[in-house]
C-alpha cells in the first residue's frame, strides 16, 4: 500500500498532465518592447512550435543594430518541443493508471529537469542573439549588447524589454508547483498511514502563499540622478515629488512629478491605466512611498515641484497640516487630480 499513490494524487496527476495541452495552444513566453516611437509597444510571442506577434517589425529593428533576424527554421526547439510536451501529457495518466509512487516521482523528476534545461537553452538563445552582432550594422554602440532579460525588465538603449511567461508558461509553472507539492505529500505518506487535517491546511497555506507572493507587486527604489521620468524624459532628481505606476503585469513606470503621473495615465485609457498600484513619493520622508489612494495631498505654488504640479503627498494628515503651516496651499484629493 505504501508504494501506491493516493486517490487524490492520481486525480490531480491526470488533471495536471492534461493541462499541459495548453502549452501547445498558447504562447509559452512573451517579450514586450516599448519605446517612444512605438507607443502601443511591440510583442514577440514564443509558442511551442512557432513565433508570433510583431516578428517582422522586430526583425526590421534588429537589422539596424546588427542582431540576426528571427526565423522559425533556425530553432530546432520548435521541432522537438511539441513531442516533449506530448510525452509529459501521456506520462501523467500512465503514472496514475499504473499507480506506483516511483513512476510518479520519475515523471516529476523528468519534468523538473526539463524545466531547468529549457531555461538554460532560452538563456543561451538570448545571449547568442544579443551578443553576436553584425560589425557592419548601421547603428553601433561600443560595448553595447542587446540580450533581453531571462525574466523581468531591462533597458536596451531607448527600448524597454519586458520578458515574462505567456499563458502556456504560466500553465507549465503552475503544474510544476503542484507536482512538487504532490511529491512532498506522497513522500510523507510513505512513512505514515494517514495525513491529518493540520498537514492538509499547511499544504493549502503553502499554495496560497506561493500564489500571493507571485502576484504581489510594490514600488521599486528610484535611482535619483540616473533614471529618467517615463513621461517627460527628464532625469529624476528631487526625492520629494513624483512616484511610480505599476501595471498588472508588474512593469514599473517612474516619474519626477505628479503632473507626469496623471498625464501618463490620461495618455492611454486601454493599457497603461490597467495598473496594480500607484505610489507617490512621501514629501516628509524622501525616497519613501505612500499609496496614492491612502496619501494626503497638498498643492501650493511654494512647493516648486519639477514639472509644475506643485503637489506633494504625505503619509498622514498630521504631516500635511504641519507642512501647510509653512506654505500657503490647499488640500486636494487624488481622485480629483488624476481625472
Amino acid at each position: 500500500m505504501n508504494n501506491r499513490l493516493s486517490t487524490a494524487s492520481r486525480i490531480i496527476t491526470v488533471i495536471c498532465a492534461l493541462s499541459l495541452i495548453g502549452m501547445l495552444i498558447f504562447p509559452i513566453w512573451r517579450i514586450e518592447l516599448s519605446a517612444p516611437q512605438y507607443p502601443e509597444g511591440l510583442e514577440l510571442k514564443i509558442y511551442a512550435n512557432k513565433l508570433g506577434g510583431d516578428v517582422e517589425v522586430v526583425n526590421g529593428l534588429n537589422h539596424y543594430i546588427g542582431m540576426r533576424t528571427l526565423h522559425e527554421n533556425d530553432f530546432f526547439e520548435f521541432t522537438v518541443l511539441p513531442y516533449i510536451i506530448g510525452v509529459f501529457v501521456l506520462f501523467g495518466p500512465v503514472a496514475a493508471l499504473v499507480n506506483r509512487r516511483w513512476l510518479f516521482i520519475t515523471w516529476v523528476a523528468c519534468y523538473l529537469l526539463f524545466a531547468l534545461v529549457a531555461l538554460v537553452d532560452f538563456y543561451y538563445w538570448e545571449y547568442n542573439y544579443g551578443h553576436n552582432l553584425d560589425p557592419a550594422a548601421p547603428i553601433q554602440v561600443p560595448g553595447m549588447t542587446y540580450q533581453p532579460p531571462l525574466i523581468g525588465f531591462k533597458q536596451l538603449l531607448n527600448f524597454g524589454a519586458w520578458s515574462v511567461p505567456g499563458t502556456g508558461g504560466i500553465i507549465f509553472t503552475g503544474v510544476g508547483l503542484v507536482l512538487v507539492l504532490l511529491t512532498w505529500r506522497e513522500l510523507r505518506r510513505k512513512n505514515r498511514s494517514f495525513i491529518n487535517v493540520r498537514t492538509k491546511l499547511t499544504t493549502a497555506a503553502i499554495i496560497t502563499m506561493v500564489f500571493v507572493s507571485s502576484c504581489s507587486t510594490g514600488p521599486q527604489p528610484i535611482q535619483f540622478g540616473k533614471e529618467a521620468c517615463d513621461f517627460c524624459k527628464m532625469t529624476i532628481l528631487d526625492q520629494r515629488f513624483g512616484g511610480e505606476v505599476i501595471t498588472q503585469k508588474g512593469k514599473v513606470y517612474k516619474f519626477d512629478d505628479i503632473h507626469c503621473i496623471t498625464s501618463f495615465l490620461r495618455s492611454d485609457n486601454s493599457e497603461k491605466t490597467k495598473n496594480a498600484g500607484i505610489y507617490l513619493l512621501n514629501y516628509n520622508t524622501p525616497a519613501k512611498f505612500v499609496k496614492s489612494g491612502e496619501g494626503f495631498l497638498l498643492r501650493s505654488s511654494e512647493l516648486h515641484s519639477p514639472m509644475g504640479s506643485n503637489t506633494a503627498a504625505f503619509a498622514t494628515e498630521a504631516d500635511r497640516e504641519q507642512s501647510k503651516q509653512q506654505v500657503n496651499g490647499e488640500n486636494v484629493l487624488w481622485n480629483n487630480i488624476k481625472q
